[in-house]
């Protein structure tokens, strides 16, 4: 049951401990029936489908998105535009062409180098690790095709994301100084469905792009145990993609006004843009909805104390480029902390905190209001998402509620990320444990920085 803004209010301003305490529960246990969340991630993923940034479907996400946001009563919605370089994706195909013919399936990775339109065809050069290339002459890779294993598992903090994302991130630019002809890679996740995971990659400088593509895993293993055979393996590639300039993305947001505006912003975000293979639904529909609809259940509970900035952020799968134009146009404003919802929609089970040891009292209370649905107080060593990540550095507080990841890499980044791979149940929860944490910090004075800026930032 919803309490009336009036009684709100004035519980608010009385004992706050407890007074917060009775009210962040009452709006939690309500938001396990939530739907909100449900109705813009199904939305979004129906009506816009995927969203590449810089494209027209991201422009279409983001008017889509103010309509939204409009109508569900939130202050200012705008958008504030940048400018940004676009690749789009070609033709994908690859097959051994000896010494046992068959095609395997694969995805260009962001940013890749195109072959001719006729494709490449060359020998493999395998190795298990990126540091097995990085150790390799020059001699055994100029000239080849690339091809790059690893063994990275399921966790459910998403752990193994950052040790093995990095072949991704770093192989091909490894790949072309050596000279290697294109660079393939095991697709950097933990099923084995026959979708290959793309993701952005970006080549350093002085480096020649060259193609870089990921294999689904059955089709990486399919490759081992070719390789296995002992015989030189030749394959032919055929990747299409180009560079098509400067386009416009955005980010789009809105408020919540807060009685005091000296008393700084809580920023809560997610990221429109998706890759173009799904629809976007765990990565990040499902953040926008999760956000969104939990800003709403403490907006229509009355008044915060706090100004409460939803930030659906563009450009986030190329290069988190939304979130560094966030930063700089926002940098002097008084941000009172930033979390971010992008991981999925699976059940949260911890939370953790970037603050200073004056806001652990409101951290206690935090604790005490999301322990009731199954999430643990975690460290105070928290970063936050990837789009916050930029003015988090800067010594920005965080709050981070983290969400069981054990199958998000079976989806994330593939044809498999869409609408039916949401858990309602799950979502809701999160929407729960979303709003018990912005009712908390939105209406409590106490100031949760400075907390020291990144190191080497």
């Amino acid at each position: 049951m919803r309490l009336p803004a009036a009684i709100l209010a004035a519980t608010f301003l009385a004992t706050p401990a407890l007074a917060q305490t009775m009210d962040v529960a009452a709006l939690r246990d309500a938001a396990l029936k939530d739907d909100i969340a449900w109705s813009i991630t199904e939305g979004l993923t129906t009506e816009v489908g995927q969203r590449l940034a810089g494209t027209e479907a991201e422009a279409r996400a983001r008017n889509w998105a103010v309509v939204r946001l409009n109508a569900l009563g939130f202050s200012n919605p705008r958008i504030e535009p940048f400018q940004m370089p676009v690749w789009v994706r070609g033709e994908e195909s690859a097959e051994i062409v000896s010494p046992f013919p068959q095609k395997l399936v694969l995805a260009a990775l962001g940013n890749s180098g195109a072959t001719p339109a006729g494709g490449i065809t060359a020998e493999i050069a395998a190795f298990p690790t990126l540091a097995a290339l990085e150790a390799a002459p020059e001699a055994q890779v100029r000239g080849k095709i690339v091809f790059v294993d690893h063994a990275m598992g399921a966790t459910q903090d998403g752990s193994s994301y950052g040790a093995f994302g990095v072949t991704r991130r770093k192989g091909p630019s490894i790949a072309s100084r050596k000279g290697a002809a294109a660079i393939i890679i095991r697709s950097i996740g933990t099923d084995f469905h026959r979708n290959p995971h793309t993701g952005v990659q970006s080549w350093t400088d002085g480096v020649k792009p060259i193609p870089a593509a990921a294999l689904t895993l059955p089709d990486a293993e399919q490759l081992k145990r070719i390789l296995a055979r002992g015989k030189p393996v030749t394959m032919k590639l055929v990747l299409t993609p180009k560079n098509i300039g400067p386009r416009e993305s955005g980010n789009v947001m809105a408020e919540v006004p807060g009685r005091d505006p000296k008393a700084g912003i809580v920023l809560v975000g997610c990221h429109l843009d998706s890759w173009d293979l799904g629809t976007g639904a765990i990565d990040d529909a499902s953040g926008c909805g999760i956000v969104t609809a939990a800003a709403k259940r403490v907006m229509d509970a009355g008044t915060p104390l706090r100004t409460i900035r939803v930030v659906w952020f563009g450009a986030e799968e190329v290069g988190l480029l939304g979130g560094t134009a966030y930063r700089n146009a926002h940098i002097n404003e008084k941000h009172a902390v930033l979390a971010e919802s992008d991981f999925g929609a699976d059940r949260i089970y911890r939370f953790q905190t970037y603050v200073n040891q004056a806001a652990m009292p409101v951290v206690a209370r935090l604790a005490q209001a999301l322990e009731p649905i199954g999430v643990a107080k975690g460290s105070n060593t928290a970063r936050g998402g990837s789009d916050i990540a930029p003015l988090a550095a800067t010594g920005v507080p965080v709050i981070s509620l983290s969400q069981d990841g054990s199958r998000y890499f079976d989806l994330h980044h593939t044809p498999d990320d869409t609408l039916d791979k949401i858990d309602r149940i799950q979502l809701s929860q999160n929407v729960a444990a979303w709003t018990a944490m912005i009712a908390t910090v939105a209406n409590d004075p106490t100031e949760l920085g400075p907390v020291a800026p990144t190191e080497g930032e």
